[in-house]
């Protein structure tokens, strides 16, 4: 058996091992490759003479096809090529070409076997300078190999964006410009990788380099759709952290999603189809507190929003349940009022979402009598459909178990209203307590509506594994692998806590005597400080001490006042303002303490509000914050 690499330079095994010497001669292995790359695997004698000896006397040239034949029937076999008149045939089984896998993964969408095949343009180098028919089918076999060879790449490239993996994206993504320097496709792929990654500077840098060979080399721009991305990115938020803090410090809190990258890719194609067929979809996540649904749906909302899609995201807290039509409103505030196409929503739909959710911009108000009130629910569906006019929308519930009744019984009718339209609702919930709305919701996905729901458990050993090659990259494995044990034990299999006692075991904490935990047959929205182990409230504690001093005067007010207290109330509490309070709060957010919505900050876990305003505060302090927030 004959092995043929030709995707990159070419590299040939006969039974597994190296070829001879005579066989790699140029037009030795260019006889081999034409007859394994034509129709039946068949030539006639007079074709191949003229292909790759046209320049020599007929004598001369049948002479040189026949040394070339016993150099490659030697090689391979005597019955390698075959003989039928003035046909040759290779036979059955005797040669396979890495161009025939490449085309049967790519038939299966199996883009990362299809990468692995990948090493460089087809026949990379190669050239047989005295035959030109042969060049001018190498440089045919070429553009379409090559062609496809890019197109895998940046499917597989596509494909490990979908579930987080922004290294193996990035990596991809850059072979595929090897190939194809410009391709618009790829360069926006590298784009979404390091935009994924935090690195909004890098991925505009990107842009600005092929925008500027592009000027350059062709005298033309990039694509719309590229330039597009460019701006979105540059749209993005940017984090105004201390400038104290280490970028190593920084990286080691933005971590890339690990233990989740088939949820990620499950719920991104949700997404995706829902604006493809421009329908509506639900997608409903849900597990214990500290399990990763809140860093789920910022992936997941990321990616959208750098698709070009809407977002317009809540984060409920138990008030709100006893405060009709929060939820709705709070998604209207929240980023719907706020995107271009909002403006057409009419008239009767703005004046009954006005007093709970008020617009001030005078570009909704219309002229005349003031416009009769409709019913909420039809109302909120009237926004959405305006705004999905000119965009996709995503509207995220975070901590959907708190939504208010009168928010959780519309949905379905709205999602019924807005069957026909790409607009997607995420809810992100804790299984436990189990909650009427939620459960019906649950019902409803695949059969009332498309969609998705997904149920996340703890991390497993091999996870936490991941995690700790990450955050310790200088342990050794076997190192790794007893901390990984320990950390998984500690943490109950829960990230929020995995990385934190990763991280401060890097920063020097030693692991204490085991203690299982929670408790038997209770979650950890039922698990009080006292309950978790001495190992992850001292991560917590380290963690909270790593921060700056104003982030921790915030954080300690935001544990004692009632939840999501908005900017003004914290700097109030705290007497921090302008610069500094802005600074504070998102080191906070980036550090993943708090995550923040339109109404204001919330601890991304109960558990850790509660370490926080038992541990780290005096009777004194927290009677100090109270009266310095009182108006």
């Amino acid at each position: 058996m004959i092995v043929v690499r030709s995707l990159g330079p070419a590299e040939i095994l006969v039974d597994g091992e190296p070829a001879p010497s005579e066989l790699l001669w140029k037009k030795n292995l260019a006889l081999l490759l034409y007859l394994a790359r034509s129709p039946e695997r068949r030539r006639s004698r007079e074709h191949i003479v003229g292909l790759l000896w046209g320049d020599k006397p007929d004598s001369s040239a049948r002479h040189s096809l026949n040394e070339a034949l016993w150099v490659i029937r030697r090689a391979g076999g005597e019955k390698l090529v075959e003989s039928a008149g003035d046909q040759l045939l290779l036979s059955t089984g005797s040669v396979a070409v890495d161009t025939d896998l490449l085309a049967e993964h790519m038939a299966a969408e199996d883009w990362e076997a299809a990468a692995t095949l990948v090493r460089g343009p087809f026949l990379e180098g190669f050239a047989v300078p005295d035959s030109s028919s042969f060049e001018d089918w190498l440089a045919a076999e070429r553009r379409h190999w090559t062609g496809l060879a890019g197109e895998a790449l940046r499917r597989h490239a596509d494909a490990r964006l979908a579930s987080g993996d922004t290294g193996g994206a990035r990596e991809a993504a850059a072979r595929a410009l090897s190939l194809d320097a410009h391709s618009d496709e790829a360069v926006r792929l590298t784009m979404l990788a390091a935009a994924l990654r935090g690195e909004r500077a890098g991925a505009l840098a990107v842009f600005d380099k092929y925008a500027l060979s592009l000027a350059e080399e062709l005298g033309i721009e990039p694509e719309p759709e590229t330039g597009e991305l460019a701006e979105r990115i540059r749209n993005e938020r940017t984090w105004r952290l201390p400038e104290t803090v280490p970028e190593s410090e920084l990286w080691a809190r933005r971590l890339p999603l690990v233990g989740r990258e088939a949820e990620l890719a499950s719920l991104v194609a949700v997404l995706r189809r829902s604006v493809a067929r421009s329908e509506a979809s639900l997608l409903i996540v849900h597990g214990e507190s500290g399990v990763g649904k809140t860093r789920l749906g910022e992936e997941a909302t990321l990616r959208a929003r750098l698709d070009g899609v809407v977002v317009a995201r809540i984060r409920a807290v138990p008030t709100d349940a006893d405060s009709p039509w929060s939820s709705l409103a709070g998604l209207a505030a929240g980023g719907l009022w706020q995107a271009e196409g909002a403006t057409r929503t009419p008239p009767e739909a703005v004046a009954s979402i006005q007093p709970y959710a008020p617009v001030t911009d005078e570009s909704f108000l219309r002229p005349g009598a003031p416009a009769e009130q409709i019913p909420f629910a039809r109302a909120f569906a009237e926004v959405v459909r305006a705004v999905a006019t000119i965009q996709p929308v995503l509207l995220w519930i975070d901590g959907a178990e708190h939504m208010d009744t009168e928010s959780a019984t519309a949905l379905p009718a709205i999602l019924r209203d807005l069957a026909q339209v790409p607009c997607s609702l995420l809810l992100t919930a804790a299984s436990f307590p189990p909650t009427d709305t939620i459960e019906d919701l649950r019902a409803r996905v695949g059969m009332d509506v498309p969609g998705r729901t997904i149920g996340l458990g703890p991390l497993s050993e091999e996870d936490v594994r991941s995690l700790a090659a990450l955050i310790l990259p200088d342990l050794d494995e076997s190192s790794v692998e007893r901390l990984a044990r320990r950390i998984t034990v500690d943490s109950a299999g829960l990230p929020l806590f995995a990385v934190e006692l990763l991280n401060a075991v890097r920063l020097g904490l030693e692991l204490e005597e085991l203690r299982g935990w929670p408790q038997p047959f209770r979650t950890m929205d039922q698990t009080y400080p006292g309950d978790l182990p001495d190992s992850v409230t001292a991560a917590i504690r380290i963690g909270f001490r790593r921060l700056g001093r104003p982030a921790q005067q915030l954080l300690t007010a935001a544990s004692v006042l009632p939840e999501r207290p908005d900017a003004s109330l914290l700097g109030r509490a705290t007497g921090l303002a302008g610069p500094v309070l802005d600074e504070a709060l998102d080191e906070l957010e980036w550090n993943r303490w708090l995550t923040a919505e339109e109404r204001g900050y919330t601890f991304v876990a109960r558990i850790v509000r509660d370490v926080v305003a038992r541990d780290m505060l005096t009777p004194g302090q927290r009677q100090r914050i109270v009266e310095a927030a009182r108006p």
